[in-house]
Order: C-alpha cells, then structure tokens, then sequence
C-alpha cells in the first residue's frame, strides 16, 4: 500500500546540504550573508534556502555521516605514514579573543580541539572536541584513531602531554616524542626510553621533535583561512562547526604535503 509522505518535503539531499554546509564555513559568512549570496544564484541553481536552513545544517544527523565518512575517505586515498605531531589549540565564542593571549582558558569562553597531523601527506588523522579542557580533546582524539585503525605509530607532543600518564595513553605501539617539564618526577618506565634516546644524540632528537611545529603552523593557518571563532549558540553545532575546520584543512591540503628533510 502506498501511503503519502508525511512532513514538508526536503529541498535538499544530504550531498547537497554538505556541500552547502562546506561552502559557508569556506566563505566564513553568517546565516544571513550566506541567505543573501544563495537568493542571486538561486535562478541559475534552482535553490531558495532560508538562513535557517543553514543553520539547521550544523546538527543534522545526515550531514553530520556525510562530514564523518568524507573524513574517513580522505584518509583512506592518502598515503598515511603514522609519523604524526599533535597539539591542541581553542577556539573563541567571542569576538576578539585570542586564545594564545589568554591566561585563563576556561570554558565560557572557548572551546577546545586537538589534532593529530601525519607529517609525510599533511593531514589531519585524528580529531577531537572538548567544551571542558585540552587533555579531554586529546583523549577524544587518541580514541578517534584507534576506532578506525588509522595507522599511528609516533607522534611528537609539547610538554603538557609530557607527563607518564599521558605517554602511557597513547599506547605500547607508540612513540612518544616529547621533552620533560622542569618538575619532572616519577620516571617511570617510559621517560626511561625516552631520556635514553636524547642521551644517544641529543642533536637528533631535538631536530626530529621540532618537527612538532608543523601543527602550530596549520593551526595559524586554519584559523586564517577558515575563521577563529565559533558563531554557533548550541554545543552541537560547535562541535560540527570545529570538525568542520579539519575537513576543509584535509581538502586543501591533500595535494600539498609539506616537505621534510630525513635525519
């Protein structure tokens, strides 16, 4: 028996609300601007979509697979080393907040993400969102790769994830390359390998964890051409809004990995 569809009929399918979605977090525009550019093509493109709909984007469910597995594919086409760096960084809900600058890192004001890059192809492989802390990102992140099996053998990390606990979460199978605070205590297994390896050619390895630079790098980068602050009220469509600024990065960058010369 055929039985009538219930409900206002969608304008859109879930490629073309991601694609919608993509270019107004390109083009760094409001609901409202993105209403206005969208009614001058409408006539060539056949499409009337409010700024409501726009924003509705941010935390539909269709949209949400389409970003997660457009993620995945980028990855699974690239030639992914697992010769990784990570690092955190936040992004403002306030105009002229600069998250670098401030000395209170809290909550109200920013949200948290961190993210691992592989260093031979330039992409992000690894992601995660926190509205509490960066560590919270980090594990989120940590997580993101396993679940998928994205090859992660050795990252380079900055001295906040230089504690046992940290290096211990990562994994037996990675290498954890970092250097200790100046209040560094209780060893432990793991700061013992890796004080051995700076003791063996210090020079070497100072050069090898440097290389951890490449994610503050994109970051500035990202936050230039992709926007530093998060417009969205609802904690969802932050979430899908930050996750948003990865796509784009692996997008633009898949055809330019960054050049690093072997030890």
């Amino acid at each position: 028996v055929d039985r009538p569809n219930r409900g206002r009929k969608q304008k859109l399918d879930p490629a073309q609300k991601t694609m919608l979605f993509l270019f107004a977090r390109l083009t760094q525009k409001s609901n409202r601007d993105m209403e206005a550019i969208l009614s001058l093509l409408g006539p060539v493109f056949d499409v009337d979509i409010s700024y409501k709909t726009i924003e509705r984007l941010y935390s539909d469910d269709e949209v949400k697979m389409v970003l997660h597995n457009l993620f995945l594919l980028l990855i699974n086409k690239a030639d992914i080393s697992g010769d990784c760096s990570g690092d955190g960084t936040g992004y403002s809900l306030q105009t002229g907040k600069h998250y670098r600058s401030e000395s209170e890192k809290n909550g109200d004001k920013y949200r948290h993400v961190f993210r691992l890059v592989d260093l031979r192809t330039g992409m992000y492989i690894g992601y995660g969102y926190s509205n509490k802390s960066e560590k919270q990102a980090f594990r989120k992140a940590l997580k993101f790769v396993k679940k998928h099996n994205i090859p992660f053998h050795k990252v380079r990390l900055d001295k906040n994830y230089s504690n046992k606990k940290n290096i211990q979460e990562l994994g037996e199978n990675v290498e954890a390359c970092v250097l200790p605070k100046k209040n560094l205590s209780n060893f432990g297994y793991e700061w013992h390998k890796i004080l051995n390896k700076i003791k063996e050619n210090p020079y070497k390895y100072l050069k090898d964890y440097f290389k951890r630079e490449l994610s503050e790098t994109y970051f500035g980068a990202d936050k230039e051409r992709f926007g530093r602050k998060i417009s969205q009220r609802r904690e969802d469509r932050r979430k899908t809004a930050s996750f948003a600024t990865a796509i784009l990065h692996n997008l633009f960058t898949i055809r330019l990995p960054p050049t690093l010369t072997e030890f």
